[in-house]
């Protein structure tokens, strides 16, 4: 045997993506893109994700989850998390004693949430005070097109969606930055002080009301929001109102080969959970797909992936078949699906390439996240590996390995550590992602095909 013959044999040639695809999965890949960024568009909030997800399933004849319901083979079901968050499920034909096919993604993202009192008016400027949500850079929001998304709960118990920013004859908002020509002192700040959280303040707008009076700039601005919603000052102390970056999802790149959108991390693999799942029918093992919230600040609340919803949810599926839950989840396999980040060669320094994931290389697998020694992280077993190795090479599913970044760098975290909890085995999966937590990031269109393509194969094992 050559040296040739032995290399072909021995060692791993990992390929570009691009040059793996025939023309009809290009045509393919270009349509899932089309839809996707037709998600992502609509889709800024876990509430608006939630709310897709909902009206999707129910045109493909998915049945709202009721407490003690009987389920069957091929039954079509989900559960809606008090509209923040989302389970669905497709029943296999085997008894969940024999586990399910589950794959979790979340659809939270890092953005910039209104105080619960955010209304003000400074120097005859009206402005929103914000708490950003989630690991973010402060200054990124800075003089960046912003929207607002949310909802308003009224002291009548109404419920009201506020939505400004999106629409063309919309206008946009923005968080101002100082000037250079005065900004000495703030650029020899270190980059993490150069802005302050609390400098992060919506403009709003800055004509007053005529006549007489104080905070007239906030009082036309208040004027405004009960004109067209009808609300008053006092109902921000019951609503959810968040500023995220105005625009659509676009192509990106002169050969278009990358999307640019707020929230890929990680509605992207939301996306790909969905699709992947509406196109089952009759599975062998149950499918269940999780949308889960609040996974940026620690998968913790009633929506978060550590609330009890998901055992309520398959609890009840378990109740129907006479099986017990601890055996369901004993033989269960969750695919943790959350983005990576791909390598950038601006910033080579903070990656170790043998072991981080590219663009175009397909879905990334992780065997652990976690911040330099592992920690908070779930770590795969090798038997779990290899479940997602075949299942992804049988399935002709492009994959490549991945950790996140340099040991000693920094690192992040999934919702794996809390499936795994449950005593699921848990593998994390995901798409390579530039700019991640930026208002905008870039992933590869093929990466998000291919990571379709891995959440239908789970599904399927």
């Amino acid at each position: 045997m050559t040296n040739e013959e032995l290399k072909d044999a021995l060692l791993m040639a990992p390929k570009n993506g691009c040059t793996r695809l025939d023309e009809a999965q290009k045509a393919e890949m270009e349509a899932y893109a089309k839809r996707y960024m037709d998600f992502m568009t609509a889709c800024k909030t876990e509430r608006e994700a939630t709310a897709w997800a909902v009206r999707k399933a129910e045109g493909l004849g998915f049945k709202p989850f009721t407490p003690g319901m009987d389920v069957h083979p091929g039954d079509k079901i989900y559960y809606n998390n008090r509209d923040k968050a989302i389970a669905l499920a497709v029943i296999g034909t085997e008894p969940l004693s024999r586990g399910a096919n589950i794959c979790a993604a979340h659809v939270d993202s890092p953005r910039l949430d209104l105080k619960p009192n955010p209304l003000y008016e400074d120097s005859e400027i009206a402005y929103f005070k914000t708490h950003y949500y989630g690991g973010i850079k402060k200054y990124q929001w800075t003089v960046t097109p912003l929207a607002i998304h949310g909802v308003v709960c009224r002291k009548d118990g109404s419920m009201v969606t506020v939505t400004i920013g999106e629409d063309p004859s919309d206008p946009i908002l923005m968080v101002s930055d100082l000037l250079v020509h005065l900004a000495a002192d703030q650029m020899q700040k270190p980059l993490a002080k150069g802005i302050e959280g609390e400098q992060l303040n919506v403009i709003l707008g800055t004509e007053p009301l005529t006549g007489e009076g104080s905070d007239l700039v906030k009082l036309n601005i208040m004027r405004l929001l009960n004109e067209k919603y009808g609300l008053v000052e006092a109902d921000f102390q019951s609503a959810e109102l968040t500023m995220v970056p105005a625009g659509p999802a676009r192509e990106a790149g002169l050969d278009r080969s990358l999307i640019s959108a707020y929230g890929h991390d990680d509605r992207v693999c939301a996306y790909a959970e969905l699709e992947a799942l509406f196109a089952l029918e009759s599975p062998a093992k149950t499918a269940v797909c999780i949308l889960a919230d609040k996974e940026e600040i620690g998968s913790v609340g009633i929506s978060g992936m550590q609330s009890h919803y998901f055992e309520h949810f398959m609890g009840t599926l378990c109740d129907a078949q006479g099986v017990k839950l601890e055996d369901c989840f004993a033989a269960s396999f969750c695919l943790s699906a959350d983005v990576s980040n791909a390598f950038d060669p601006n910033f080579p320094e903070t990656c170790e390439r043998r072991n981080n994931s590219f663009l175009n290389y397909g879905i990334s697998i992780c065997k652990y996240t976690g911040s330099r020694g592992k920690g908070g992280c779930s770590d795969a077993s090798a038997e779990a590996m290899g479940h997602v190795r075949s299942t992804l090479d049988g399935a002709g599913v492009i994959w490549q390995l991945a950790t996140l970044g340099k040991v000693d760098q920094g690192g992040g975290g999934t919702v794996a550590a809390y499936m795994a909890n449950r005593n699921i085995v848990t593998v994390d999966a995901g798409v390579p992602v530039l700019s991640m937590h930026a208002p905008l990031e870039l992933v590869s269109k093929l990466d998000c095909y291919e990571t379709m393509l891995a959440c239908k194969a789970i599904y399927l094992a």
